[in-house]
């Protein structure tokens, strides 16, 4: 893993993680504020992707009154907000163009919403994962704060990489390192990951190019936290929030956020009151599954 910061790690802590998964993010929040309300409060975080995002944002100022606004700023996002599409992006698309999507948007919107400029600013340990060129993880855990957000979320294709100390970065999500395992190494001892989930509900393939990519993407991170669940050390507590399921929504779309909230706010407090944190997570909470006539 590589880390030029220099940071001492941390142990004996309770850390979060943050999965990727596009709109699908909104889930954190729910869990978030469950989590919270049951009293688990974490030492530090790890976020990739959205999940980044989302880490960020709570980290400058964990407690229920920041889960509360990011609850409203999620709320308030419509598609065109992070992946506007617009003529273009068509002519970038026709052209041969190396991304789809201009990142001034979603750069606006970290910009205008994060607390911190510096990812060491943040009131507790918060740090970042991307993907460098040859697919290995990169921790970034100081510097300019929405820099390493935007290299965290840069989906190859759809938006450009970032070029952070020399090194064009890209999204957290495909390295081949996850951030749960990250956790580890800064030697947390007790870690509550916090999933988006997959779509394992849908009644056709997503037709849009960018819906396709987004929908794959979170199968990849959905069957990578398969594989490192089963691989954390025992004597590290991990527990997996639960994932919504079944889930007909497109990590595309967000104009269901307020639903995916409210019901990962139900889903965590019902997990909580039946000894989720009491038990060890296991990779099978994730497995691939099919929905026959869901219509939800």
């Amino acid at each position: 893993m590589a880390d030029e910061t220099g940071l001492p790690e941390v142990t004996g802590q309770t850390a979060f993680v943050f999965a990727g998964g596009g709109s699908l993010g909104a889930v954190q929040v729910g869990m978030l504020h469950e989590l919270l309300l049951a009293g688990v409060q974490p030492g530090f975080v790890v976020g990739s992707s959205v999940g980044a995002i989302n880490a960020a944002y709570f980290a400058a100022s964990p407690n229920l009154e920041c889960v509360e606004r990011l609850e409203g700023l999620w709320m308030g996002l419509s598609r065109r907000d992070v992946f506007p599409f617009t003529l273009g992006s068509a002519l970038r698309m026709l052209s041969g163009g190396e991304n789809l999507i201009d990142p001034s948007h979603l750069r606006g919107l970290l910009e205008a919403h994060l607390a911190i400029s510096r990812l060491e600013q943040a009131r507790i340990g918060l740090h970042v994962m991307a993907t460098d060129q040859q697919g290995l993880g990169v921790r970034l855990s100081s510097g300019p704060a929405v820099e390493a957000v935007l290299a965290s979320a840069a989906i190859p294709g759809i938006f450009p990489p970032v070029r952070i100390d020399g090194e064009d970065l890209m999204d957290g999500a495909i390295a081949a390192n996850t951030p749960l395992r990250l956790a580890v190494e800064l030697g947390a001892s007790r870690i509550v990951v916090l999933p988006t989930g997959y779509a394992c509900a849908l009644e056709r393939a997503p037709r849009n190019a960018i819906a396709k990519v987004l929908h794959a993407v979170t199968l990849l991170i959905a069957w990578q936290l398969m594989h490192e669940l089963d691989t954390v050390p025992e004597n590290v507590q991990v527990h997996l929030a639960p994932a919504l399921c079944p889930l007909a929504v497109s990590p595309y779309d967000f104009s269901a956020s307020r639903q995916l909230i409210e019901r990962a706010r139900h889903d965590t407090r019902k997990w909580i009151e039946s000894g989720g944190l009491e038990r060890r997570a296991r990779s099978r909470e994730l497995a691939a599954h099919h929905h026959r006539h869901h219509h939800a």
